[in-house]
């Protein structure tokens, strides 16, 4: 056995005493994993990782997580198939897998020791491990080189190739120098305080706002400071329509996009004027301004993470995430054309899928179960002896089809 890997089980037996004892505790909370995802040091250069780790991570049987410094797992993605498999040992977001939980694996042994580690199979001191291997490397904030958490491979034996230590580190450098930009960019006190995390002087935007809209009426905005809150009808509105039109509306564009009749621009001032207040309430330094109107943060919603599942083939995770329709009981136009086109994108990836527990999990969702072509292929695709075929048939049987 390798030294690393002997003092990492030496380590695990005084902690745990037993691979019998090492199981990750989950927190499933969504809410604190939303938390955790905003407040992470990392959230604002996630992209960067999606691209160059996640993305092709998908064709290749590969998972990547990311976990915060105390080795919980902030976020994993990858192959839907190994995804499931994962779920098995509780490597899924919310779940310790530090070395005090779990024993050696590369995303705690990497926290433990500060240095980039590959475990293999049987290396794992966790015995529901053991079919896996993984490499994992700690992430630094530039200039103060305070651990931020680990990037960490996950699979079969390519995980612990040759060259994934080296691209893993590549992944890291790059979210490293993006972080090292954007505190040069946005900090007002010395070039040290902001590499540090501490800039003095007027509070600044966050890099990322993330708005939650699925089967909710009153969004949900979340700041990158971890804190949140749940905006009026109308405010969700106008976040949303912002969401899709990252460059700005004109006063005249967002009041059409807003209501049917023409509009009014003294309501609509009105509107927004509260709109940032509450913002303000949120986090002092994001900024809305007008002329046009246009957000000084990066803003995503869980509508979008929806439709990007659905890019990259991942139905099962789309499905997962759909909560309903975005903003359902709102009657703005600008609102209604974004409903719809996330509502037909799902059902269409969906049913052009045809797979059967897809189907059956879309007539599952919010506003879904009427769909009368949706439950026809259901039928198709059920096996003739399967106990879920009446249900479709009674419901067809309700909706005269």
């Amino acid at each position: 056995m390798r030294d690393l890997v002997a003092a990492s089980r030496r380590r695990s037996l005084r902690l745990l005493g037993s691979p019998d004892r090492a199981q990750p505790a989950v927190d499933a909370a969504e809410a604190d994993l939303d938390r955790r995802r905003a407040g992470h040091p990392l959230a604002p250069v996630y992209d960067v990782l999606h691209t160059l780790l996640v993305q092709p991570a998908t064709a290749t049987g590969l998972i990547v997580a990311i976990t915060d410094a105390a080795g919980r797992l902030v976020w994993v993605e990858g192959d839907d198939a190994t995804l499931r498999r994962a779920e098995g040992m509780a490597f899924v977001p919310g779940a310790d897998w530090s070395e005090r939980t779990v024993g050696t694996c590369a995303p705690g042994t990497a926290l433990e020791t500060g240095d980039a580690v590959q475990v293999a199979g049987r290396e794992h001191f966790a015995p529901a491990a053991q079919a896996w291997s993984c490499s994992a490397v700690p992430v630094r904030r530039p200039g103060s080189g305070e651990l931020l958490g680990v990037i960490d491979v996950t699979g079969g034996t390519d995980a612990i190739g040759p060259h994934t230590i080296p691209l893993l580190r590549a992944a890291a450098a790059a979210a490293t120098t993006e972080l090292h930009v954007r505190a040069l960019a946005q900090g007002s006190g010395s070039i040290r305080s902001a590499l540090n995390g501490h800039a003095s002087g007027e509070a600044r935007a966050p890099a990322r706002l993330h708005l939650r809209l699925l089967g909710r009426d009153r969004a949900e905005l979340a700041a990158s400071n971890g804190a949140r809150i749940e905006l009026t009808p109308r405010h969700s509105e106008i976040m949303l329509l912002l969401a899709t039109h990252p460059s700005g509306l004109s006063g005249p564009e967002l009041a059409a996009e807003l209501y049917r009749d023409d509009g009014n621009a003294v309501t609509l001032r009105a509107e927004v004027t509260r709109l940032r207040a509450a913002l303000t309430r949120l986090d002092p330094g994001i900024r809305l301004a007008s002329q046009p109107y246009r957000l000084n943060a990066e803003l995503g919603t869980d509508a979008d993470d929806v439709l990007r599942s659905i890019d990259r083939g991942a139905h099962r995770r789309a499905l997962r995430d759909y909560a309903g329709a975005p903003l359902p009981g709102s009657e703005a136009p600008g609102v209604e054309a974004i409903r719809a086109r996330t509502t037909t994108t799902l059902r269409e990836a969906v049913l052009g899928h045809g797979n059967a527990e897809a189907v059956i999990a879309l007539l599952e969702r919010p506003g879904h179960a009427d769909d009368i072509e949706a439950n026809l292929l259901a039928l198709r695709l059920l096996p003739p002896r399967s106990p879920r075929r009446a249900a479709i048939i009674a419901r067809l049987d309700a909706l005269g089809a």
